[in-house]
């Protein structure tokens, strides 16, 4: 991968999560997590794919189905972290982060955030959100919500209930965001030289680095979702979920 490559789509995956270890290599229907995250990006309009992890067990399963993966540090922080470390050699312009427990991640979506950065040369940052009803997800502190302008540029993200619906006010929409990002590669560069700021350590929400430095985020909306897969049983209604469709 020595050429320049205007865009690339980066997967981290650890092993070492707290709540499910060892869930990129966890079967689904019969395949690795991680193989079912990379076919789906492979099959996006992306130039290149890479899976950036800090085990071996992990590099040589994406090897052995014919992907391509990079080694990186195990002291990362975060996901991000490990992309920029992963790109740092490479001439890429546009970098999607599809996060490694995505397995049902739709190709389109990484389709439309290219084409957002592609068309949009201004846009530092973008992401996606998905509407989601109140009761669905305002208590859940796992769901992560986000708000956003009339020009769709985002304005807060919270594991709290935004907006937050006062007295007799009428409902307004919540929007679930998805964890799936778009940057330039100069804003990848200036997100992770950052220290994190008050929100991010309030919230434990990197995306709030962004906002508290300056940097914009486009928020996507779509109407298709995923299923992230956080534990074994998000994993069991991943299953069920392949079956239906």
């Amino acid at each position: 991968m020595k050429n320049k490559i205007k865009t690339i789509a980066v997967i981290p995956a650890r092993m070492a999560s707290t709540r499910f270890p060892g869930k990129p290599l966890a079967l689904l229907a019969g395949k690795p997590m991680i193989q079912w995250v990379y076919e789906k990006a492979k099959a996006s309009k992306v130039d290149a794919v890479i899976v950036a992890t800090d085990d071996e067990r992990i590099k040589r399963t994406v090897e052995s189905f014919g992907g391509q993966a990079v080694m990186t540090s195990s002291e990362h922080q975060s996901g991000t972290d490990r992309i920029a470390e992963a790109i740092k050699k490479l001439d890429c312009e546009i970098i999607i982060n599809v996060q490694g427990d995505e397995p049902l991640i739709p190709t389109s979506v990484i389709n439309e955030l290219v084409d957002k950065m592609l068309n949009c040369p201004e846009t530092p940052m973008a992401t996606v959100a998905v509407a989601r009803p109140r009761a669905e997800i305002a208590a859940d502190p796992n769901k992560v919500k986000v708000v956003f302008d009339g020009n769709h540029m985002a304005l807060y993200f919270s594991r709290s209930a935004i907006p937050f619906m006062r007295d007799q006010c009428s409902d307004s929409q919540l929007y679930l965001h998805w964890g799936i990002y778009a940057y330039r590669r100069a804003i990848l560069e200036r997100f992770v030289s950052l220290p994190a700021g008050i929100l991010e350590t309030c919230e434990k929400l990197e995306q709030l680095r962004a906002l508290e430095n300056g940097i914009a985020i486009y928020v996507l909306e779509s109407e298709l979702d995923s299923i992230g897969v956080d534990t074994p049983e998000d994993l069991i209604a991943a299953e069920k979920r392949l079956k239906i469709n």
